[in-house]
């Protein structure tokens, strides 16, 4: 998570956004966008933009292991210098009548397809 973060993000809404699979995750805050850049495990790996002014639709971009994946704001997308940083900018194609959609639902789709190209998904059991 970059600050500043759109949404309440303390330990209630944290708990209850994750359900029972709080424990598996792992979440990192950085302070500001410059603090994020410095992060040592941001060295590696493409940036990787979700946006509505993207110009590759999501189902036609290769992803590869290593990949940022980065979403902005939902009423008012993600700032200049996170357009100037990314790599790629990709779009999940919607109606032409509707704005954007929802960030959770952006993020899931995203990341499953990203997980399915770089075969991250986990062996099913």
């Amino acid at each position: 998570m970059i600050e500043p973060c759109s949404f309440p993000l303390n330990d209630k809404s944290l708990k209850r956004a994750a359900l029972d699979y709080g424990s598996l995750s792992h979440l990192t805050r950085h302070d500001s966008w410059e603090t994020f850049l410095k992060a040592p495990e941001r060295v590696d790996g493409r940036l990787l933009l979700f946006t509505t002014k993207g110009a590759t639709p999501f189902h036609r971009f290769s992803f590869e292991p290593g990949d940022t994946l980065l979403f902005g704001n939902e009423s008012r997308g993600a700032p200049e210098e996170v357009h100037a940083a990314a790599h790629g900018r990709i779009v999940i194609p919607i109606r032409p009548e509707a704005r954007s959609m929802n960030l959770a639902t952006t993020a899931a789709m995203a990341l499953g397809e990203a997980l399915r190209q770089t075969g991250g998904f986990p062996e099913a059991g």
